[in-house]
């Protein structure tokens, strides 16, 4: 098996950069539109995530670095049995008023270890585990710094300094922690981490504690724009909701438990909607709806998941007929590309 710090860039096919939002249990939706954009003729250099974005994004990059084709994914993510990732504490086991206490004394109701050794499981089967195996090193032409020279960025909130960070990206910068010994798995988990559904998570080898990266930027889709140099391919941003509508949608705030889920829920939300506003931002953008999942419905069925994916393969079908659009490389639009 090739050492994923010398398998160069691809040089003959065609390039994206991919930003993936997060979305719980409707990650599936991200697979169906990633998949249709491989079936296509492209290929990944490089992806970014939050939460579920981040889980599917790892399997990604996993991919791309040992030469495999992404379709593998979409067996690996069918056969999720999300009603594991409730894995709760002996308090949960005690009904409503256990998992009262448990979210009290351990910030959420459910410990997200699961996850952690589901998706470990996973990315050795693919052949790699920490961010080292996901360095980009064979590409001459890269330009990037240092610390941003990997196939695999994760978007996490660390509330004890209150800001956004990027997984490795940030890890000698903000923690003086060697980014290449980074497991995957734990910067996932740390973007994962919904606030009272699952525990916080505290990065080895600091004092960090992270929750859900969507808490900040739940969709980073100009992560990867170049604000200098030239732009060598574009970025596509995989968002899972139907396009934007002029009307906003009203949530109900009349007691304190409708007003404490709306404000998760615009936190979540709403940070990124703005960057929507922009018409080159939408154009890059892959709309999969998901109307009537709940991010946190870990009791999906396989039939809904079958439309979540398929509902994905044709946001990416009907994407592709629009792309490039007429303007793409006029009035600096390349200024949004990697």
């Amino acid at each position: 098996m090739a050492d994923a710090r010398t398998v160069p860039e691809m040089s003959d096919q065609k390039k994206v950069d991919l930003v993936l939002e997060g979305g719980g249990v409707k990650g599936i939706g991200l697979v169906g539109a990633i998949t249709t954009l491989a079936s296509d003729g492209y290929t990944f250099p490089r992806v970014a995530g939050t939460s579920a974005g981040a889980i599917v994004g790892a399997l990604v990059a996993a991919c791309i670095s040992r030469g495999k084709d992404v379709a593998v994914l979409t067996d690996i993510m069918k056969k999720v049995n999300y009603t594991k990732f409730e894995d709760k504490t002996p308090l949960d086991h005690l009904g409503v008023l256990g998992e009262g206490a448990e979210l009290l004394l351990g910030r959420g109701i459910y410990k997200g270890d699961y996850l952690l050794s589901w998706l470990a499981d996973q990315l050795e089967q693919l052949g790699v585990t920490t961010f080292g195996d996901l360095r980009i090193a064979d590409d001459p032409g890269t330009g990037l710094p240092e610390n941003e020279r990997y196939r695999l960025v994760v978007m996490t909130s660390d509330v004890t300094s209150g800001e956004l960070v990027r997984l490795p990206w940030d890890c000698a910068g903000h923690y003086h922690i060697d980014p290449d010994a980074l497991l995957i798995v734990d910067a996932v988990r740390a973007s994962m981490s919904i606030p009272f559904f699952f525990q916080p998570y505290v990065l080895p080898g600091t004092k960090a504690t992270f929750v859900d990266g969507g808490m900040l930027s739940n969709f980073p889709v100009e992560i990867f724009d170049r604000q200098v140099g030239e732009p060598r391919w574009p970025t596509f941003g995989v968002k899972l909701s139907a396009r934007p509508q002029p009307a906003a949608t009203m949530r109900p705030t009349s007691t304190t438990l409708q007003l404490a889920i709306a404000c998760l829920e615009t936190l979540l939300d709403e940070h990124d909607d703005y960057h929507l506003d922009d018409d080159h931002t939408t154009e890059r953008t892959i709309f999969v709806d998901t109307t009537g999942v709940s991010a946190t419905n870990f009791g999906i069925d396989s039939a809904t998941q079958d439309r979540l994916f398929t509902n994905g393969q044709q946001a990416a079908q009907a994407f592709l007929k629009t792309w490039p659009p007429p303007d793409f490389t006029a009035e600096g639009k390349w200024l949004r590309t990697s």
